[in-house]
């Protein structure tokens, strides 16, 4: 269902002059209605709309007149008034068109007097001398030419004053234009009225033919002709003209060709004239004088390109191609004009040339077609598949297929398409299928990689051309490898509109070439099982595409389909539920089932009435791991494909089961997904409600109302009703305290989408509103969302506030508003840069309440009773002008404290909070609808000087050399000297003492405190510490920095607004606007010293931000001194920098400061549909500096050019109109490299960088792959590897053989007299890269594979001498042995197909054989290569472990395979060598052997790798008792996890002398000695694993052991733990949930138990998703028991953490049950709920502060915060966790106690533990509630973590307290307080 806002037309309507009137009144009727009064009637209408309907009432009255009609003076009066309301009425008013078919149907009787009252009016419009009314008057005439019968007889009767008109209004717009030049606003607008004058010329030649023939070729002297000539004239004089815009270039072609085609005599030489002009041979004694006269220019010079492919497109245009009619000439001319567009291609690059050309040959295409038709045998020859022009052609198509303009993409594919049917046109009666052209596209375009976009439409066309079976037989994989294609979006589109084509295709050949649907089975294979495979197991992002891209398509193709895809689905959905990483059967399910709803496919009410899906299902989806799941079950639930239909209450009750556990998501995506779905659920609700309500009121359908939805009408509205004040319910529910930014983000989102679905307008019926579930409560709790840090809650809930705020203020009183003023007004000079934001969105909140004055601002400012007086202005107006007068009073006062001060500013008043709340406050006002305009005017100007003022005060700090070290924080004397000098800097703004002399702080602080001991007074001691001793050090240089650069940025988008203000409001004349010219120039002029003169990067940029909003106006601007004036800073910065004046003010750093973001503003700003001038010279200008001709005496213009460039290649605003300079560029970029300066060669680095990413996009991998290097045999170690992966992008698959084999064969023999191990290595690592892309490609045809692959190992076989002794290199030698190794890896897989490799295994068991690892290690590890060759030898030995291990070669019986069967070395061997590096490989390879065996990836039978594992155990263990070296130990413990333990602990006794009871001791012990995270976490794996394995064996394990362990596990789970330890502890739980944590029998006791659940709960609520996911399996671990223990109930499984978490309190609730252990399990989970820290350290400290409290609030002398501040985290322990939600935690645990309760009817009225939990809380309560009430007003706001902190503690304990009171209760009070609960 897609969402579309209903576009309302917007019809003017026509009003009649007071004459007018008068006429029609006199000749109407009152006793009926005539022609006159229906007119009248209509006039008097204001409503556009039943004007409309009035006029079509016209026809029909006239119709009835009699014959004697045409007399009566009343009918020529209306059609008289008509024709002037015709011509009176805009172009794109839809009443000019009604009016025009109306009177297309008028009478014959009345044509003549209507004709003559056109006439007139025409007449009159001719008249227009104005130019710049012409517009009006040519699309009048534009009108009249078209389908309208009396305009057209109107204009023939005028055929010559038409005719002079347009020979006039040409010349004079073209007149105009060039005296306006300079202005591109009104240049702009001309040029468009040119290109209609050139269009309506045009139009009248067409149309009007008749009128001209007789006198055009007999009477040269008469008006027509000349006039004709002067057409000509000008349209030549505008196609040369570059000045113009393109399409008026584009037009004047058309316009020229058609012009010379209807003056031409004879028309049989057209062709050769236009062929003669199009290729320069045009001879003057060949041509008329009057062509020459005119089209002069054309002839003698050598036209420019443009022209030439404008001629063109004229040519093509303008002339007949079909049936033959210009004969071989028009052939000629076809086939030149195919010649020159050709030749165009190579030198036409710019963005819009490009376009033009690409259409215009698409146009060539469709003409060729049409010739092809009645052409000569001749021409089919020439346009054959095999001719030149054809050949050409299709090299522009490859070339350009993938070119950056959609647009050319698009055209590129439509002449493609033609191409193949131009063939087919000159193969007529040939078989297609089989044709050779064909064929050899085909294979050409299989060749190519499937990441070559221009691949999939061409083969798309092909397969039109000869059907998918014919492709299928070459390759039955293509579908699958297209599929596998859609995991990378850019390709996506692309591969689904090749697969639509495909199998769209497929099934037709199918339906035509079977008579029955025997077929569809065979069609599922290919089309829809692998789509059904991926999407269950593959990754996300093809799954995604796929499901976007290609499912919709297969469902439109074959809508039956669907149930294919169900019955498959279904089956295997309970089994394959999916993971937190893949979408299973049920994803891929859910998936199906919404495309298909959504697109119509399937009713959901009846899909869950049949039992193809049921609720339990979709439940499952809704809460389900992987994100997509979720989405795509919602979706089946929010998405149909009518807007109306009605939603049912299963439906209702799932949306409220998904809120309840999907609003935390973490994923931006997600939310916005979550967001969007809801929103069209709650339109459904509300159209479908508009349905109901209108059937309810119509009584006749109510049976048809029931009949179809069985239930009643006011029923369902009843529901929505409840279903909308539920979810509301559920969304304020989750704004509570501490609620995470994700759930605050998806509640006020969704609120806003309901607040805008159900605000229909008055009086219609609304089944539901949003202010009627508000209030008081529920406004605070959307004012406290302004405190949070993330500026998009601000905006939600401010939205939402607006919509809301007449109910909003009614339950606010006027003290509330108060403090709220009071809040903000405290919270715009914090010295946190966010509060100035929330006091901002207050400040903006409460502009609009209309006692803000006397409520609020009396005490603040001098009331002005004139303002009361004046009822005009509005309330936001008013207000807004107050606050803004009160923010600028305080500001200017801080802005002159600051001048004495910058420190004490930076401490106490920073500045920038009032700036930013005056620009946030006048974002909001509708500056072209004031009323106070001169009051405004005269705050704009004390802004923009206050702007001036404060930009003075900050500016030195900003703009100084090191900003950063304003306060001195080093202690030596030598940075004395330093900050002098930048004190010096900024000294004239500064008169502070502290400024004046440099001092080292560390001395600073010892004075200040030797101050603080004896209370003397001081000299020289700033005046902002006295009274505020303590704070003395906290005044730091970045809090001084980050005041100055706020208040710079904050000036600086000040400024940027108040430049908007412009456009409407400002003119040349000061008195008449909010913003004068002279002072848009001053802040231009501010902006440009900022940005051409700062150093530091943050001044540039913020004053970039405000100098974009100016240049983005004054390109708007209509005034000429503005509109000129980018043209003149750009043309005065490019010639200072080309100067390289010394006494230039010019920043010269390295990469230019703010002089690009200067540049990039200007050029970034000029008009998208110009001519780009400023560009264009921009670029000239960069160009020519960049890469200077000759030595320049200074490279300052050389670096700046570099640097600019650099800047405009990376702005996406610019488009695709850098893209012709982009050669340039790379070109001035590699001659920098060169240069001896390093600011030109840095400076040529980093535009050569941004040239690249223009080029080729983002860099999206991790991977080398795209750096093209021509290094291989580069001294450089770190080249060569770079060339090495670098080659790889360069050769096509099928050309790496012999790639391979050339570059092999130019490796030197062992004899070679001269070997260079640099050039050997190079190759080989080329060699490797190579090989590895070609074994690993999909796109393989088996024999040219095999044969190639053959060759290679043949030539590989004569360069061993490299791999051996003989070859000194070790670092070659290894190359060369990792080459052997990749081919070994590969080749065992082709063992099975019979291909000769004894040799080669021969060969490499020679190579071991020979190697140092049999006979020893003769070297130190200090030898260069000894490591890696190391290593690779392991490798190769692996490897053949590997192959020689397997089935093939253990079983054969050939002597060969028994030699090859023994290899050299074992694998103990290696586990026994001395190099860690070997030992370490031989561990990685046993541990990947043993997770296949595992996974059941090898068979076991036949042997296979187990044989390699046998007799491991012992030497294992051995090792991980001895082994030093850490990676080398985590290894062994890893494999010995991984094994099966009945196999390791029987050999423990003779290999380490432990029984598995100390095996277990001494694994605990690394667990707790270790300083590896690593070492720890699989240590405490393996223990774990040990645990399980002894207790269900029945072994005896010490009780202090298992007490060991489990304190370990929850050490493991602790917050501050890093990820891999947590990622270990949810491993171990899982593993344990089965036999301990869900055992019917408490194995561990109750508190242990307990403790690893409390384990599983904390990880649930962990920040890092990959951790809440992993705790998850333990409750899927125990959920899927419980369903195979109750049979075939429904148990949700793959769930995510917030249900899980309420799953785990419901299953530990129910195991209390179970185990019997209520009693003694219900208190420890009170104490989870009350918090688990210790209470008698939190009693103390609570005394404690409340001690202070006291005192503190009895000497004054403290503000709260420090109490605060003494113990910041005064409830929570550990780092702040950014998405657990406390109360969630608490409200769920507290529900499920509740449940326990009431089911077991619990009472412990004596329980001991519980008494003391009871004061416990109680204390804490008292506690709490004392620390709220001394808190300051609006806690909310000015201390909101610790308010927080107080309310989330406040509702643990309320919630403790309940069910403490529940407990002690008797039966009958507990009933009653359960049902108040």
């Amino acid at each position: 269902m897609v969402l579309k806002k209903k576009k309302e037309i917007q019809v003017d309507a026509f009003f009649l002059d007071h004459q007018q009137l008068e006429k029609l009144q006199r000749f109407s009727k009152a006793e009926e209605q005539n022609l006159a009064s229906l007119l009248l009637h209509c006039a008097q209408l204001n409503n556009g709309i039943q004007q409309i309907q009035c006029i079509k009432k016209i026809m029909p009255l006239v119709k009835k007149m009699g014959q004697n009609s045409a007399c009566d003076p009343m009918v020529k009066a209306c059609l008289d008034i008509l024709g002037e309301t015709y011509f009176s009425l805009g172009v794109k008013n839809p009443l000019k068109k009604v009016l025009a078919s109306s009177l297309n149907g008028l009478p014959e009787q009345f044509m003549t007097l209507a004709v003559q009252s056109f006439v007139c009016c025409l007449r009159e419009e001719l008249k227009t001398t104005d130019v710049y009314l012409y517009r009006k008057v040519l699309d009048n005439l534009a009108s009249c030419m078209g389908d309208f019968s009396l305009g057209r007889a109107s204009v023939k009767n005028l055929f010559e004053e038409v005719l002079r008109f347009l020979q006039q209004s040409l010349l004079d717009i073209q007149e105009e234009n060039r005296k306006n030049h300079g202005n591109h606003v009104v240049q702009t607008q001309l040029m468009h009225d040119l290109l209609i004058a050139i269009k309506v010329s045009m139009m009248l030649v067409q149309k009007l033919q008749e009128n001209i023939q007789g006198s055009l070729w007999k009477h040269h002297e008469s008006f027509v002709w000349q006039s004709m000539c002067s057409l000509l004239k000008s349209s030549t004089n505008f196609l040369l003209d570059a000045a113009l815009l393109q399409t008026v270039q584009t037009t004047s072609g058309l316009a020229v060709i058609l012009f010379t085609k209807t003056m031409y005599e004879p028309v049989e030489e057209l062709p050769s004239l236009v062929s003669d002009l199009l290729l320069g041979s045009i001879k003057h004694t060949d041509v008329p004088a009057w062509f020459v006269s005119n089209c002069g220019t054309l002839c003698t010079e050598e036209c420019p390109d443009s022209v030439l492919l404008f001629l063109c497109h004229g040519a093509l245009a303008m002339l007949e191609w079909k049936n033959g009619s210009m004969g071989e000439n028009g052939e000629k001319l076809l086939l030149d004009i195919a010649s020159v567009l050709l030749s165009l291609s190579s030198e036409l690059k710019e963005s819009s040339m490009a376009m033009s050309l690409s259409r215009i040959l698409a146009v060539w295409t469709n003409s060729a077609q049409a010739a092809l038709v009645s052409g000569s045998p001749n021409l089919k020859i020439k346009l054959n598949g095999n001719s030149d022009i054809i050949g050409k052609l299709l090299e522009y198509i490859y070339t350009h297929w993938e070119h950056p303009l959609d647009a050319v993409r698009h055209q590129t594919k439509l002449i493609f398409k033609n191409l193949l049917q131009i063939h087919q046109t000159t193969i007529t009666g040939s078989n297609e299928k089989s044709d050779p052209f064909f064929a050899r596209l085909i294979k050409h375009l299989l060749s190519l990689e499937w990441h070559v976009k221009g691949k999939y439409a061409s083969l798309g066309c092909l397969v039109e051309c000869v059907g998918t079976e014919n492709i299928l037989r070459l390759d039955r994989t293509i579908p699958v490898q297209i599929l596998d294609v859609m995991n990378d979006q850019s390709l996506a589109p692309y591969a689904s509109d090749l697969l639509e084509t495909m199998f769209t295709n497929h099934k037709a050949h199918f339906t035509l070439s079977f008579q029955e649907s025997t077929w569809i089975d065979q069609w599922h294979d290919i089309w829809v099982s692998p789509l059904l495979v991926i999407l269950c197991e593959g990754n996300h992002d093809q799954t995604t595409y796929i499901i976007d891209y290609y499912l919709p398509k297969l469902l439109k193709c074959s809508p039956d389909s669907l149930s294919y895809m169900i019955r498959i689905l279904q089956a295997s959905a309970d089994a394959n539920l999916g993971s937190r990483s893949t979408r299973g059967a049920l994803g891929a399910l859910m998936a199906c089932l919404r495309t298909a709803r959504a697109h119509g496919h399937l009713e959901l009410s009846n899909m869950m009435s049949n039992g193809l899906v049921s609720a339990e299902c979709i439940k499952q989806g809704l809460v389900h791991q992987h994100n997509q799941v979720c989405i795509d079950a919602l979706g089946l639930l929010c998405e149909t494909h009518r807007s109306t239909e009605i939603v049912s209450m299963e439906e209702m009750q799932l949306i409220q089961f998904f809120m309840m556990y999907n609003l935390n998501s973490q994923s931006p995506s997600v939310r916005q997904q979550i967001g969007s779905l809801l929103r069209k659920l709650f339109c459904r609700i509300q159209e479908s409600s508009q349905v109901l309500y209108k059937l309810e009121q119509n009584k006749t359908k109510q049976e048809l109302l029931e009949n179809s939805t069985k239930r009643h009408a006011l029923g369902i509205l009843q529901q929505y009703k409840d279903f909308m004040s539920s979810v509301c319910d559920r969304l304020f529910e989750v704004l509570f305290p501490g609620s995470s930014h994700p759930t605050r983000f998806s509640a006020l989102t969704i609120l806003r989408s309901v607040a805008e679905t159900f605000s229909v307008p008055k009086g219609q019926a609304q089944v539901f509103q949003l202010d009627q579930e508000i209030d008081s409560t529920r406004v605070r709790t959307l004012i406290q969302c302004f405190a949070s840090t993330f500026e998009e809650v601000k905006v939600l809930a401010f939205g939402l506030l607006m919509k809301l705020r007449d109910v909003a203020f009614n339950l606010q009183d006027s003290e509330n508003l108060d403090l709220l003023f009071q809040a903000a007004m405290d919270l715009s000079t914090s010295t946190k840069p966010y509060d100035c934001v929330t006091a901002s969105y207050l400040l903006n909140f409460l502009v609009h309440h209309k006692g803000l004055q006397h409520i609020c601002l009396g005490k603040w400012l001098e009331h002005n009773p004139q303002m009361d007086e004046n009822t005009s202005v509005s309330t936001v107006e008013k207000n807004t002008l107050a606050v803004i007068k009160l923010l600028l009073v305080n500001v200017e006062e801080e802005i002159f404290q600051a001048k004495k001060s910058l420190l004490q500013a930076a401490a106490s008043f920073p500045m920038y909070g009032r700036v930013h709340c005056i620009t946030g406050a006048l974002q909001q006002l509708p500056f072209n609808n004031l009323t106070l305009v001169a009051e405004w005017k005269e705050m704009v100007a004390r802004l923009i000087l206050m702007s001036y003022k404060l930009s003075a005060v900050v500016s030195p700090v900003v703009q100084s050399s090191s900003p950063e070290g304003l306060i001195p924080m080093d202690s030596d004397s030598e940075s004395a000297g330093r900050l002098q000098m930048i004190l010096h800097e900024i000294q004239p703004q500064d008169t502070n003492d502290y400024f004046m002399q440099a001092k080292i702080l560390k001395e600073h602080c010892k004075v200040e405190s030797e101050k603080l001991a004896d209370h003397r007074p001081m000299e020289n001691i700033c005046t902002e510490m006295r009274g505020k001793e303590r704070q003395t050090c906290d005044v730091t240089a970045q809090m001084v920095l980050v005041c100055c650069w706020r208040s710079m940025k904050e000036v600086s988008l000040l400024l940027g607004t108040l430049c908007k203000l412009l456009p409407s409001q400002a003119t040349s004349e000061p008195s008449d606007g909010l913003i004068t010219v002279e002072q848009v120039k001053n802040i231009g002029d501010y902006f440009k010293h900022h940005l051409l003169q700062s150093r530091h990067r943050g001044a540039f940029e913020l004053a970039y931000a405000g100098f974009v909003q100016l240049t983005e106006m004054l390109s708007r601007c209509n005034s000429e001194s503005l509109c000129k004036m980018p043209v003149q800073w750009l043309g005065g910065v490019l010639e200072e920098i080309k100067s390289c004046d010394p006494s230039s003010t010019l920043c010269a750093t390295r990469r230019s400061a703010g002089i690009p973001f200067y540049i990039q503003a200007l050029l970034a700003s000029e008009p998208k549909k110009s001519k780009t001038d400023l560009l264009k010279m921009t670029m000239k200008e960069l160009i020519t500096l960049a890469a200077p001709l000759n030595e320049s005496p200074s490279v300052i213009p050389q670096v700046h050019a570099l640097n600019i460039l650099r800047a405009l290649f990376r702005d996406t605003r610019l488009g695709e109109n850098i893209m012709p300079y982009v050669a340039d560029g790379i070109q001035i970029a590699i001659l920098g490299f060169t240069s001896p300066v390093w600011a030109v060669r840095n400076s040529s680095t980093l535009l050569f960088s941004a040239l690249i990413t223009r080029i080729f996009g983002v860099k999206r991998g991790k991977d080398e792959n795209s750096k093209k290097n021509r290094c291989g045999h580069s001294p450089v170690y770190r080249s060569r590897e770079m060339s090495g992966r670098a080659l790889v992008p360069f050769v096509m698959v099928n050309e790496v053989p012999r790639t391979v084999l050339s570059l092999l064969e130019g490796l030197p023999d062992s004899t070679s007299p001269c070997i260079r191990q640099n050039n050997i290595h190079g190759t080989l690592l080329q060699v490797f890269h190579l090989l590895q892309s070609y074994l690993e490609s999909k796109q393989l045809f088996s024999l040219d594979f095999h044969r190639g692959l053959g060759d290679i190992i043949a030539c590989v076989g004569t360069k061993l001498w490299l791999a051996k002794r003989p070859n000194p290199c070790l670092v070659t030698r290894a190359a060369y042995l990792d080459v052997l190794v990749m081919l070994s890896t590969h080749l065992g897989k082709f063992q099975k197909q019979g291909m000769p490799l004894s040799g080669f295994w021969e060969e490499i068991n020679r190579v071991i054989s020979d190697s140092e690892l049999m006979s020893g290690i003769p070297y130190s590890s200090a030898v260069p290569g000894l490591i890696q060759y190391l290593q690779s030898i392991t490798k190769l030995v692996i490897a053949v472990l590997s192959v020689t291990a397997g089935p093939d070669i253990q079983s054969s019986s050939s002597p060969v395979a028994k030699k090859i069967a023994k290899p050299s070395l074992s694998i103990v061997h290696l586990l026994h060598c001395e190099f860690h590096e070997v030992r370490l490989l031989a561990l990685e390879a046993i541990l990947l052997w043993l997770k296949q065996i595992n996974s059941k990836q090898i068979a076991e039978e036949g042997g296979g790798v187990l044989c390699l594992l046998i007799d491991l155990e012992g030497t294992l263990l051995t090792m991980a008792l001895k082994e030093k070296n850490l990676q080398c130990f985590c290894k062994v413990l890893e494999i010995l996890y991984n094994m099966d333990l009945r196999n390791v602990l029987p050999k423990t006794e003779c290999s380490i002398k432990m029984n598995p009871n100390e095996l277990l001791t001494w694994s605990l012990n690394i667990v707790d000695i270790s300083n590896s995270t690593e070492v720890q976490s699989i240590a405490l794996k393996f223990a774990s694993k040990l645990v399980i394995h002894l207790l269900q064996n029945h072994q005896q394990i010490s009780e202090e052991v298992l007490k060991t362990w489990v304190q370990l596990l929850v050490y493991f789970c602790g917050d501050e733990q890093q990820t891999e330890m947590l990622l270990a502890a949810a491993e171990v739980l899982k593993s344990i949930t089965s036999f301990l944590l869900i055992n019917e029998k408490l194995i561990l006791g109750l508190s242990d138990t307990l403790a690893m659940w409390k384990c599983v709960v904390l990880l649930l609520q962990n920040e890092d998703l990959v951790i809440r996911d992993a705790a998850a399996e333990v409750i899927q671990v125990a959920q899927s028991e419980k369903k195979s223990s109750k049979g075939r109930e429904f148990a949700l499984r793959i769930v995510n953490a917030p249900m899980a978490l309420d799953l785990a309190f419901g299953i530990l609730c129910e195991l209390l049950q179970r185990w019997g252990e209520i009693r003694t399990g219900v208190p420890i989970l009170l104490e989870w709920l009350l918090g688990d820290s210790d209470l008698k350290r939190d009693l103390e400290t609570s005394a404690l502060v409340i001690l202070t409290t006291s005192c503190h609030l009895m000497l004054g002398s403290l503000h709260f915060c420090s109490l605060m501040e003494e113990d910041d985290y005064l409830f929570d322990k550990g780092e702040v966790n950014f998405w657990a939600e406390k109360l969630t935690h608490v409200r769920q645990l507290s529900k499920h106690l509740l449940q326990l309760i009431s089911m077991t009817h619990l009472t412990l009225p004596d329980h001991g533990e519980l008494n003391q939990l009871s004061r416990t809380a109680l204390d804490q309560a008292q506690l709490i509630g004392h620390l709220l009430r001394v808190l300051p007003p609006t806690p909310e706001f000015s201390k909101t973590a610790e308010f927080t902190r107080l309310a989330i503690q406040n509702e643990r304990i309320s919630v403790c307290l309940k069910i403490l009171n529940l407990l002690k209760s008797d039966d009958t009070c507990k009933k009653e307080n359960l049902e108040n609960y």
